[in-house]
């Protein structure tokens, strides 16, 4: 990272060259290019009703982290991978972390607790990790990019697979193979 001091120094920036972009920019070249925030406006509705929703979802999975049977990592990769299929990955990633923690009688909200879980809960947190970012390409609403790269090409009329022919298509017989080596050879024990 260039900028980490003071705190929020970096967002500032990047969220000033994007308005001052979004400006300086001549208008032809925004009616040129169709230039529109509907993509990126759908996106972030999604992506706000999801966090809206996770705060009793974390606290859930952290108290009642014992009665889930996750016991290794690589169910942590399976399962995480396969949530993150149909859900962002940020959430997902959360969900388990809070689970894997959970584990342990530690908390998200404590500092303490997370650099804690960080000295001995590496396998797991590589796991949880792994699975949340590799499995989000499996479908287009597993990841945002995916979801706003989609309804960009239906706007263009562009012509892009279905929701099922991308997944019969490309996900079953390319990602999935190489999903399975990675989790044979990470985190098979």
């Amino acid at each position: 990272m260039f900028v980490d001091r003071p705190p929020l120094l970096l967002e500032a920036i990047i969220v000033g060259c994007g308005v001052a972009s979004c400006f300086a920019t001549p208008k032809e070249l925004h009616q040129k290019n169709d230039f529109s925030f509907a993509p990126l406006r759908e996106v972030a509705w999604l992506s706000f009703g999801i966090f809206f929703t996770m705060v009793p979802v974390l606290d859930l999975m952290r108290l009642h982290a014992a009665k889930f049977p996750i016991n290794s990592p690589a169910q942590f990769y399976w399962l995480s991978g396969g949530l993150s299929s149909v859900l962002d990955n940020a959430p997902t990633y959360l969900t388990f972390l809070a689970n894997a923690m959970g584990r342990h009688n530690l908390t998200l909200e404590s500092a303490t607790d997370v650099q804690s879980f960080l000295n001995f809960g590496a396998p797991e947190l590589a796991a949880i990790s792994t699975g949340a970012v590799f499995f989000g390409a499996t479908t287009y609403i597993g990841n945002s990019p995916n979801f706003m790269v989609t309804v960009i090409t239906e706007r263009e009329g562009v012509h892009a697979p279905s929701f099922l022919g991308f997944i019969f298509k490309f996900a079953l017989p390319v990602l999935l193979p190489v999903l399975y080596l990675v989790g044979w050879f990470s985190f098979r024990h």
